[in-house]
């Protein structure tokens, strides 16, 4: 999957509210060494350098990485943006005080790596914070749906649930055989436009996963089909009588010492 497709930039606007959240969860103090894992644009990353932490920022998507840098360099912050993932972040044993992840490491195609490699880079006395999706609500179903049009067309079996990132229990026995403990708070987040069909076509066009569906989708001839699909399923989830809006949930799991 290639980040940089679309214009993640847009997106990575509209979940601001959970960087901000996040990154004040984590109590930041001045000095302390922060990574931001699958940084993207830079949300979490650049928040971090405004509470004059010191920042790496780490994800696959090089174009991604060109746009914090840019973001940081007009903000005048100083944050390193560095190539790489959840499974393979180029910083040293116990480099960071405090790791973050907004919506990146649930990404990692081997959740048991991306836990191993962020808990390496985590000083013994540090801690991480984590936000995941809530697999459920309009968004989530939108999603869902166009993954499975994708995959019939494509002749391939339905995906396997994705590991639960969201769930307390599971992150326990991800991170616990690291001496890691986990405390898991549940957050929402609403998504609006002027209407369903505006939000449809902003997806569409900026929204990495939809712009890699689309190609698929419209050579099978099936493009408008899902859009159709995705109107009705939108309309009946608005929770705006005078436009659009539709709430997800997430959670924000923080990980420290045992």
């Amino acid at each position: 999957m290639d980040w940089g497709q679309g214009r993640y930039e847009v997106v990575a606007e509209q979940l601001l509210p959970v960087a901000e959240v996040v990154v004040e969860e984590a109590g930041l103090s001045p000095g302390e060494r922060v990574v931001d894992v699958g940084c993207g644009t830079g949300n979490g990353a650049l928040l971090a350098a405004e509470r004059g932490a010191t920042v790496v920022g780490v994800d696959p998507a090089k174009r991604l990485l060109d746009v914090a840098a840019s973001r940081a360099a007009e903000r005048q912050l100083h944050v390193s943006f560095l190539v790489g993932d959840a499974e393979s972040i180029p910083v040293p044993d116990d480099g960071a005080d405090v790791v973050l992840s907004v919506f990146g490491a649930i990404f990692a195609p081997d959740p048991e790596e991306a836990a191993a490699e962020m808990a390496r880079v985590l000083d013994p006395d540090g801690r991480m914070l984590l936000s995941a999706w809530i697999p459920e609500g309009p968004v989530s179903q939108a999603v869902r749906l166009s993954r499975e049009t994708v995959n019939e067309i494509l002749g391939q079996p339905p995906a396997q649930p994705p590991f639960p990132w969201h769930e307390g229990d599971g992150l326990e026995r991800l991170f616990g055989r690291h001496g890691l403990a986990v405390s898991v708070e549940q957050h929402e987040i609403s998504f609006g436009a002027s209407s369903a069909r505006e939000f449809i076509e902003l997806e569409e066009r900026n929204h990495p996963l939809a712009v890699a569906a689309r190609p698929v989708v419209e050579k099978a001839g099936r493009g408008d089909e899902l859009r159709e699909a995705l109107l009705r399923h939108y309309e009946e989830a608005n929770e705006d009588s005078s436009g659009f809006l539709v709430t997800s949930r997430y959670v924000i799991a923080k990980v420290t010492p045992r």
